[in-house]
């Protein structure tokens, strides 16, 4: 046999013996649990033993460089294949293996970024593992333009299955890849043609291929468990300059003969004989649960061995390069107090009437310039949204040196590659769409929450002030829906001070993703100037105060505080009803109070009322079962936007005709 076959042999041996050790340590994890899905990790344990050994840079000692590739479990329900690896590298151990799917454990069922070493991203519902590295894969450029490939020239890799491919966001991220031609981008699709309810074919006649390439990828279709033709099919992905697929194609469940290629090999149950069948296909039959032969445990620490080499290189090479400080600045979390320094002077007047959208565009122009990692981006509604500084220039696959990101109508892969993006570090990503369509976003939003990354999400046109676009284009029960999401805070301004104030809090919340809720109309100032004290900054804060007896109380958020301040003005000047105004802008931040705050606003005899043009859902936990709410729980209409306000109700003639009929009852 000549020298270039025995190197193929011995190769081929080697990567099977890894492979063998991912497909072993996955089964005995399910089995253990109870619970899991062996399909994918028997599936595509060839394909990651090839990426691993050949491709991957990464460092155990540093699991987060800056310039380490990142691998995104897309398909998260194949966990195990992840952790077995993460194990055989010395990340994690065994005893964190046999905890798979356990409360308190580092190994829970889907991936969970900052709860085990070396998740780049929290997936599970499918496809968002490919949007966040197309956001990724955009950071890694726009990072490598402004710092130089000497410091960031990483790939992305995402393995993802037939599932994420069939999910709509997929056709969004890959779309926007394509477009931005992003060729450090590598999807390796675990092509097995099976689903849950059994073959692909039940449901989907997609042509994958034809659907990439007319996206500008490039596409390879391989046999997933032929080590040279996975091999030689990364290399070439790694010297194009277009995003790509490499279908691959597996045997779902391969070694598990008696559930191998079908749905049966997707999730647990299997026997302990269905485990033991595993063990025989792989020539390891008298090995013990959980035991990892000691070639498979050597060849891993090679593996490990020559990523610590590759990272101390770029460690050394980095020092000599006059942009690291810098960098190293980029990647830290949180601004500077100097950010902040001359607010006030550069907005001494704010009294004037304008739209708190327009508004967040004037704020826009002074933290963007201040904080130079800001990267913004709209779902094709930048002078609506007001998303865009007069300076910003929009990245294009010829030139990422801009700031700003023109999404199209892409609203859900918008989102998911903005978590993509702040997962990266370097770069605070913000995006905007209308707040009806945050029903597009919700699932990333709900991802940005759950990884507590710093997200900022711009949703313009906020209510029926929409106006004659009528009830399609007209947010009701989104206030409260996004409220809902733990970690999630949501701001609504009422004007350009609080819009202000918001900026500054959303910009120090480094460990969770900011909601603005912004108008399409004009709203009066509440406040003319900036204070020293961030007022926004609790949540809620007494906007009109009343010295004598309080009998009324009203809470408002964003438009409805000018209509709270008037009603406050004829209650009192009219009827001499002793009436406080609360502007509450951040209900999160209001909860997280000190009691004492929080009872000084809401423990007194007064009559609570709330006035905010959407669903009433939450309001009565502030204002009481009998307190009174000024809003609709029903959908709006076309119309002119003062009229619409008049025919629901949402006025200071009737907040005043309920409050005094509840003060008042006729006998």
């Amino acid at each position: 046999m000549g020298d270039e076959n025995q190197g193929a042999v011995q190769y081929s041996t080697q990567l099977t013996e890894m492979a063998s050790a991912i497909r072993l340590l996955s089964v005995d994890a399910i089995q253990n649990a109870a619970s899991g899905h062996p399909g994918m990790p028997l599936g595509m344990a060839d394909v990651a033993a090839v990426l691993f050994s050949k491709f991957l840079r990464f460092s155990v000692r540093n699991p987060n460089w800056i310039n380490r590739d990142r691998l995104v479990m897309s398909n998260g329900h194949g966990s195990m294949l992840i952790y077995s690896i993460l194990h055989l590298l010395g990340c994690i151990s065994i005893d964190d293996i046999k905890k798979f799917r356990q409360l308190h454990s580092i190994t829970p069922g889907h991936p969970e970024y900052g709860c085990t070493p070396g998740i780049e991203a929290t997936t599970g519902p499918l496809g968002q593992g490919l949007g966040c590295a197309v956001g990724m894969a955009i950071a890694e450029r726009m990072l490598a333009q402004r710092f130089g490939g000497d410091l960031i020239d990483h790939y992305t890799y995402v393995m993802a299955g037939d599932g994420c491919l069939m999910e709509g966001i997929s056709h969004e991220a890959a779309s926007i890849a394509g477009h931005l031609g992003l060729g450090r981008l590598i999807v390796l699709f675990d092509d097995n043609g099976i689903s849950i309810d059994g073959k692909i074919s039940l449901a989907s006649s997609d042509n994958v291929a034809a659907r990439f390439a007319s996206y500008g990828w490039d596409v390879w279709e391989v046999d997933g468990h032929d080590f040279g033709h996975v091999y030689a099919a990364i290399a070439s992905a790694r010297e194009t300059n277009r995003p790509s697929i490499i279908a691959c194609k597996t045997i779902i469940g391969k070694f598990m003969r008696s559930k191998e290629n079908t749905s049966a090999a997707h999730s647990w149950p299997f026997t302990p004989a269905d485990a033991q069948e595993v063990r025989e296909s792989l020539g390891q039959g008298e090995s013990k649960a959980f035991e990892v032969s000691t070639d498979a445990s050597a060849l891993w620490k090679e593996v490990r061995e020559r990523a610590e080499l590759e990272y101390a290189s770029w460690l050394s090479k980095s020092e000599q390069c006059d942009k690291v400080g810098e960098l190293n600045a980029a990647i830290t979390k949180g601004v500077p107090e100097s950010v902040f320094e001359g607010l006030d002077e550069h907005f001494r007047d704010l009294g004037f009437a304008e739209a708190t959208r327009k508004s967040f565009g004037r704020a826009l122009e002074f933290f963007a310039q201040r904080v130079n990692n800001l990267v913004g981006g709209s779902a094709d509604l930048t002078s609506s949204n007001n998303t865009k500084a007069s300076w910003m220039k929009p990245i294009t696959k010829e030139d990422f040196s801009g700031s700003y990101i023109h999404y199209g109508i892409r609203e859900h892969a918008m989102a998911a590659c903005m978590n993509g993006m702040a997962l990266h570090a370097g770069v605070i990503p913000y995006g905007g769409t209308f707040l009806v369509f945050s029903d597009y976003c919700r699932p990333a939003i709900r991802l940005s929450a759950l990884m507590a990354l710093q997200a900022i999400y711009v949703m313009t046109h906020d209510s029926i002030g929409v106006g004659e676009d009528g009830p399609t284009h007209q947010p009701v029960e989104h206030l409260a829906s996004l409220r809902a999401i733990p970690n999630l805070y949501v701001f609504r301004p009422a004007d350009a001070v609080e819009v202000l104030e918001c900026w500054e809090i959303a910009l120090k919340l480094t460990k969770s993703p900011s909601l603005f809720v912004l108008s399409r109309q004009n709203v009066e100032p509440m406040r003319s100037e900036l204070g020293r004290e961030n007022r926004s900054g609790r949540g809620a804060y007494i906007l009109r105060e009343f010295e004598g007896d309080l009998r009324v109380t009203i809470f408002a958020t964003g438009t409805e505080v000018g209509v709270a301040m008037a009603a406050c003005d004829v209650l009192h000047k009219t009827y001499g009803v002793g009436t406080r105004v609360i502007s509450m802008p951040c209900w999160r931040l209001f909860d997280q109070q000190e009691k004492k705050y929080i009872s000084g606003l809401l423990d007194n005899n007064s009559l609570k009322v709330a006035v905010e043009a959407g669903s009433s859902v939450g309001w009565h936990k502030y204002i009481g079962r009998d307190g009174i709410f000024i809003g609709l729980d029903e959908f709006g209409a076309s119309g002119k936007c003062e009229d619409l306000y008049a025919h629901f109700g949402i006025t200071k003639e009737n907040l005043v005709s309920k409050v005094l009929a509840r003060l008042h009852p006729a006998v």
